[in-house]
């Protein structure tokens, strides 16, 4: 009830500062003077840290959900889940990724993006003005109905959350997740000199978009180039993020940036150098290449687990347990043959 209720007081905050951020977006239009990251921060009252961990432990797999984050032949892959899309406020799909920046809409020709394009799926969004994020151009067309565009995101990083918008699709070969705008990645990591060429590497980003057209930003706050009103973004935010905590029963605040994050995972080197991680999303204690799909994960297809390992009755499992338990099941059965001729002696002693 006390989160609730602290929730709420932010909210009425909020909204006596609509007037303050509501923006001539093309004064932000600039690679190194964007809008503020306090423009669409989320609430410190939000239960951050506690919702990373809920999202690195969903299991839900949706069709066409898995992508690699690269690609690079050997690229760890992520999966879309959709645990809470079911809610009746604060519905959202969520996934663990990298960052990488795409710069796709009127400043496409940003700092190292040699293959940019002039539009984004819903208009010509400014790269350095909207903190947008990405998401895989076949998920997307699956689910159009969930994801009708302009979606509010939260995005968690660094330990901390920002707002943002679902802005665009990737259709590259192959598909690849964990993108977003210069100006969310760069907010996100600010020493990294982020840019079109060079993103950020560990798996250790939280991406949560809201699903239903009552999630989507609306046109009085966004137009086709610009967020013209950031107060809307951030009370939406703020809001929709309060209903999924909710759902979840989930309190706290902000971590700090130094916490550690659950299922992270250097992303720069290849799945066989990375082998060594050790699972805690799936809450298995197998290591594997890919975190939170380990021995023990549960899964839909294979393709929802780490290395060779293959989905087994809804769960990740080594290819030979199966071999395994057929040799179990023939030593038992050699057992009883042995145990119903001992029987059969001892019937014949009787007599």
């Amino acid at each position: 009830m006390a989160f609730k209720t602290t929730a709420g007081l932010a909210f009425l905050a909020l909204a006596g500062s609509v007037k303050a951020q509501s923006v001539d977006g093309s004064k932000y239009n600039s690679p190194s003077n964007g809008p503020p990251a306090s423009y669409f921060a989320a609430a410190t009252t939000l239960p951050v840290a506690a919702l990373q961990s809920a999202a690195a432990k969903a299991s839900s797999v949706p069709s066409k959900a898995t992508y690699p984050v690269n690609t690079d032949d050997d690229s760890p892959k992520s999966t879309i889940h959709s645990d809470w899309v079911k809610f009746n406020q604060g519905a959202a799909l969520s996934w663990v990724a990298d960052m990488d920046v795409d710069c796709d809409g009127i400043d496409y020709k940003c700092k190292g993006n040699g293959d940019g394009l002039p539009e984004t799926n819903w208009g010509a969004l400014s790269a350095y003005e909207v903190p947008w994020i990405v998401i895989p151009d076949q998920f997307l067309t699956a689910n159009e109905d969930l994801l009708p565009g302009n979606n509010v995101a939260a995005v968690i990083c660094n330990g901390k959350m920002y707002y943002g918008i679902l802005g665009d699709s990737n259709g590259d070969d192959p598909e690849v997740t964990g993108e977003a705008s210069w100006l969310m990645a760069r907010t996100c990591f600010p020493d990294d000199d982020l840019n079109g060429a060079e993103g950020h590497a560990e798996a250790d980003v939280t991406y949560i978009v809201f699903t239903g057209d009552d999630a989507v930003l609306p046109s009085s706050a966004l137009n086709k180039n610009y967020i013209t009103n950031f107060s809307t973004l951030r009370s939406m935010g703020d809001k929709l993020v309060g209903a999924l905590a909710s759902n979840l029963g989930l309190s706290g605040s902000s971590p700090s940036p130094s916490a550690s994050v659950p299922s992270q995972t250097t992303l720069a080197t290849s799945a066989a150098t990375s082998a060594a991680s050790t699972s805690s999303a799936s809450g298995s204690t197998a290591t594997c290449s890919w975190q939170g799909h380990c021995e023990g994960a549960i899964c839909s297809t294979e393709d929802d687990c780490s290395d060779d390992l293959v989905c087994d009755s809804g769960k990740c499992s080594s290819p030979d347990e199966d071999d395994g338990d057929d040799e179990d099941d023939e030593d038992e059965e050699e057992n009883d043959e042995d145990d119903e001729d001992d029987d059969d002696e001892d019937d014949e002693d009787d007599e």
